[in-house]
């Protein structure tokens, strides 16, 4: 399992034109194959502070994932409306590799 995690905050006088973007963009990263999870997060306190994560089965399927013209596109127009963008890429744990659901 690989997880892709981008956290950024929304510009103030970008809102409106963050909000009618973000649905053709999600789908237009979620066209491209690779992608076995998707989510975004919001602190309960309804700030403008945004989380997304993207899981993937391995290091291979993020990087051809990553490494498409649609998804770069997409992540270049993300820093029209955003600032404080954060990056992070975390892998497998060799303690505990798969997830652990409680009660199964």
């Amino acid at each position: 399992m690989v997880l892709y995690v981008t956290k950024w905050n929304i510009l103030p006088d970008k809102a409106e034109a963050y909000s009618k973007w973000t649905g053709p963009a999600i789908q237009r990263v979620l066209a491209v194959p690779g992608v076995a999870e998707f989510r975004g997060c919001r602190p309960a306190t309804g700030a403008s502070q945004v989380v997304v994560t993207y899981d993937f089965t391995d290091l291979a399927t993020w990087a051809a994932w990553y490494a498409y013209e649609d998804v770069q596109k997409v992540f270049d127009e993300l820093r029209t409306f955003v600032t404080n963008v954060s990056i992070e890429l975390w892998g497998p744990s060799p303690i505990v590799p798969k997830p652990i659901r409680p009660g199964q």
